[in-house]
């Protein structure tokens, strides 16, 4: 039986533009085979960063070459910085040199920055070209990967210039997570841990007794996170997907922890996934200060975060102490955010999430600064 064979396979059902996110272990063997149906002239512009690039570009190479396509390297520095106006003016021009057109194909293979990046470039490359998804780290397989979501960052917040556009293929080789860093296995579980906390607390319970088995690469229960994690996402996305109603529930955590990245500056001190851990904490404390949840449940939810090696609360950030109405100011800016609005992804038990609209600036301004905020 052939790896992808072996792959777990999850649709996400988008009528003419559905996909499919196979999960498994040597699938980037595989790859050539599995992208070839999709470039039609048999060309594809592969989007790396120089880390990705040298561990496993020349695996994913033969395994193109060796199904006849062409491989084109776009080779792009690491980090989110590079997912910026520079970063995206850059590589659509190095696309453009290329002389790619819309029979070809562009293979975004790294974390979510690369992702995020290749995937607006096919958006708007020529109006839009297709796409195929290999991410190699944890968060962008159980996250950004999978719902068409690309964007960048701007000096005024993360992701806030992009576009939805469906990739055509998702390839989750979890064989590739092996030359993850501990750190980065536990900035991705995070994403995994928020789908249990989102809507579905046998997930969340099942996550409290083998989160470390998930976090020590463990075969067995790597491959049930990865794949309930996309289940999840698929099943939300094929709902709702440019984020109108339930999709919004993805984005637990998101409003504190993207203002926490904001005055950390998008760099190394707090990567994307600490930044979430800790702002699905600080969610589920303010839903209990709200009297929305229950106390327990919020120190539960902050506990299993805690045993991940996640930070959970604000002195746990490099930078703190932050200034409050810095953070509001963030919040404010905020995708979800109507009419100046505060939106917020609130809890009223482990397990049942919901979208909180016009939340009350000053009961969060509060909140900030009963957490250490100044």
């Amino acid at each position: 039986m052939t790896a992808a064979a072996q792959a777990a396979r999850v649709g996400v059902g988008l009528g003419d533009r559905a996909y499919d996110v196979l999960v498994g272990a040597g699938l980037l063997e595989r790859a050539g085979a599995l992208i070839a149906p999709f470039a039609r002239r048999r060309r594809t512009a592969v989007v790396s960063d120089e880390t990705v690039w040298r561990l496993h570009g020349q695996r994913l190479t033969a395994a193109l070459e060796a199904a006849g396509l062409a491989v084109l390297p776009v080779v792009v520095a690491p980090g989110e910085q590079t997912k910026s106006f520079a970063g995206l003016a850059d590589l659509t021009d190095r696309l453009l040199a290329l002389e790619l057109d819309r029979g070809d194909l562009v293979t975004a293979f790294g974390g979510g920055v690369v992702g995020d990046l290749a995937g607006f470039a096919a958006a708007i490359y020529k109006r839009g070209i297709d796409f195929v998804q290999i991410p190699t780290t944890l968060l962008a397989q159980v996250d950004s990967s999978v719902g068409g979501k690309t964007a960048i960052d701007t000096p005024r917040g993360k992701n806030l210039v992009g576009a939805f556009h469906q990739p055509r293929l998702v390839l989750a080789d979890l064989d590739v997570l092996g030359t993850l860093s501990d750190r980065e296995m536990r900035a991705g579980y995070a994403e995994v841990i928020k789908y249990g906390f989102l809507g579905d607390f046998a997930f969340f319970e099942w996550l409290e007794t083998n989160g470390a088995a998930v976090l020590a690469r463990e075969p067995v229960a790597l491959s049930r996170a990865v794949t309930r994690s996309v289940e999840m996402k698929a099943e939300i996305v094929a709902q709702d997907e440019t984020e109108q109603g339930r999709r919004a529930l993805l984005n637990l955590g998101h409003t504190f922890g993207h203002a926490l990245e904001s005055e950390t500056g998008y760099g190394a001190a707090l990567l994307h996934g600490e930044a979430i851990a800790a702002g699905q904490a600080l969610a589920f404390r303010f839903s209990a200060a709200q009297g929305l949840c229950p106390s327990q449940d919020a120190t539960r939810a902050a506990a299993a975060v805690a045993a991940a090696g996640l930070p959970t609360t604000l002195a746990d950030v490099p930078g703190h102490p932050f200034d409050a109405l810095r953070l509001l100011g963030h919040m404010a800016q905020d995708k979800k955010a109507e009419g100046g609005r505060l939106t917020f992804i609130l809890a009223r038990a482990l397990g049942e999430a919901f979208v909180a609209k016009d939340v009350d600036a000053g009961a969060v301004l509060d909140f900030l600064r009963r957490e250490g905020a100044v």
